[in-house]
C-alpha cells in the first residue's frame, strides 16, 4: 500500500490520533522543545500557530510537492497527519518518529493512553446531490432501497453510511467504515450544487488495558497494517472504485 492510493481519488489524507484521559500541560518551553526536535528530521514544519479553539499547531509548507505534514496539540490528544502524501512508508516513518518522542517531552504514560486511531481518509469531489449518488451507488441493491427509492421518496437527503467491526473478541481492537455527505437540503430544493467533497474515511482504533502492554509505536504500526489491508481487500474496491465510477459517468 503507497502512492497508488492518492491516484484513485482527488485528495488522500492519514491522520493518527492518540486520545488521552487527563489533559496535557502545554508549557511554553515543553511545547517548543517538542516541535524542535521533530524539526530536525523534518525541517518542512515551518508554521507554527495557535488557533482560536487554544490547539497548537505546526504543519508544512502547503505547496509541498510531498505533501503537507502536521502535527496538533490541544487539552486531551495528540494528532499528527500528512495530506496527499506521496508514499504511505513515509507517512509511517513520520508518526512513529513524533510517538517515540512524545512521552519524553510531553511526559505520557501509558496509564493515561485511552484509544489511538489511524484514519485514512478518500475525497471524491462531486456536484450534485452526494446522498443521491451514495444511495444509487451502495444502497441500490440492498433491503435499505426500498425506503431510499420508493415512490413517495420525493428527494434522497441523506443516505450517509457509517459502520464498525471488532477485529477481536475482547473488542479493544475496532474497524469503521463512514462515508460522509456535504450536501444541504437547501441546494437539493434549489437544484443547485456546489462542487464538494465526498469523504470516505477508514479509522482503525485500539484501546488500551486489554490486551497488555504495547508501545506507541507499535500500535500505530499494527493500525496502519489494518489500514492497508481493509483499505486493499474492501474499502476501496467497494466503496471508493464504485463512487469514483459513479461521478465520472455524471460528468
Amino acid at each position: 500500500m503507497s502512492a497508488h492510493l492518492g491516484a484513485i481519488c482527488d485528495e488522500f489524507y492519514v491522520s493518527t490520533r492518540l486520545f488521552l484521559k487527563l489533559d496535557m500541560a502545554l508549557e511554553r518551553e515543553t511545547v517548543l522543545h517538542f516541535f524542535d526536535r521533530l524539526r530536525r528530521d523534518f525541517p518542512d514544519l515551518c508554521r507554527f500557530r495557535r488557533r482560536e479553539d487554544g490547539c497548537l499547531l505546526l504543519e508544512g509548507d502547503r505547496d509541498a510537492e510531498s505533501g503537507r505534514r502536521w502535527i496538533r496539540l490541544d487539552g486531551s490528544s495528540l494528532r499528527m497527519g500528512h495530506t496527499s502524501p506521496t508514499d504511505v512508508d513515509e507517512v509511517r516513518k513520520f508518526t512513529a518518529l513524533v510517538l517515540e518522542q512524545a512521552p519524553f517531552h510531553l511526559t505520557f504514560s501509558e496509564l493515561d493512553y485511552d484509544h489511538m486511531d489511524v484514519v485514512y481518509g478518500f475525497d471524491l469531489d462531486y456536484r450534485g446531490n452526494h446522498d443521491l449518488l451514495l444511495a444509487d451507488t451502495i444502497w441500490r441493491d440492498h433491503p435499505l432501497s426500498s425506503f431510499l427509492m420508493a415512490d413517495r421518496a420525493v428527494r434522497v437527503i441523506d443516505a450517509q453510511p457509517y459502520l464498525g467491526i471488532a477485529l477481536r473478541p475482547e473488542c479493544d481492537l475496532q474497524a469503521y467504515l463512514e462515508v460522509k455527505s456535504r450536501t444541504h437540503t437547501f441546494e437539493v430544493r434549489s437544484d443547485e450544487f456546489e462542487k464538494q467533497a465526498i469523504s470516505v474515511f477508514l479509522t482503525a482504533r485500539q484501546y488500551w488495558g486489554v490486551n497488555g502492554s504495547a508501545s506507541l509505536v507499535e500500535v500505530a504500526g499494527a493500525l496502519f497494517d489494518v489500514c492497508d489491508e481493509l483499505a486493499a481487500e474492501q474499502v476501496v474496491p467497494s466503496v471508493v472504485n464504485p463512487l469514483a465510477a459513479a461521478i465520472a459517468s455524471r460528468s
